[in-house]
């Protein structure tokens, strides 16, 4: 069975570029698409369902890039082990702490200021993570991009913290 980037005949790797994955997602949405076998039987309206939802799922995890990362770490023998493996290095784990205080500090005291600020630096840091995790993947080291891989997803849960602190005081 293909990989989803062998479905859209794209190289291997973390470093993609958009546009012809785009291209090529329309490409083979323009094969499979259910319209196109309306007076198809039903075994070949089934293949072709299967195809676009298999196209559609190739497509939205390599063009989200943590979704990429992932999937590149588990196509190269890499599991992420994101239940049993909560260890990070201790700087990390740190900020994380630091993190959550504001956090608090902003919730109770609904200050919207501070969770822009901290949403801010999130986005920072979650930027600069991607940029070695990317790195990491497309040099091979794949046990390395694993670890950058769990602190992303670290990341993306607190910053969906960050923004239901933000709902709460606009409600």
């Amino acid at each position: 069975m293909q990989n989803h980037f062998e479905l859209f005949h794209l190289p291997q790797q973390f470093a993609l570029d958009a546009g012809a994955l785009d291209a090529a997602y329309r490409e083979v949405q323009s094969r499979v698409h259910p319209d196109k076998f309306v007076n198809a039987s039903d075994a070949e309206k089934r293949v072709a369902m299967q195809w676009a939802t298999r196209a559609n799922e190739a497509y939205q995890t390599l063009k989200k890039p943590q979704k990429r990362a992932q999937y590149l770490c588990e196509l190269n023998g890499v599991d992420l082990q994101t239940e049993s493996n909560t260890a990070m290095p201790m700087a990390f784990l740190m900020q994380q702490m630091e993190w959550r205080e504001e956090l608090g500090e902003a919730r109770a005291g609904k200050d919207v200021a501070a969770l822009e600020a901290l949403d801010g630096q999130l986005k920072s840091e979650r930027k600069a993570r991607l940029a070695e995790v990317g790195a990491r993947l497309d040099a091979g080291d794949f046990h390395a991009a694993a670890q950058g891989v769990r602190a992303l997803m670290f990341l993306e849960k607190f910053g969906e913290e960050v923004h239901f602190a933000f709902e709460a005081i606009e409600a």
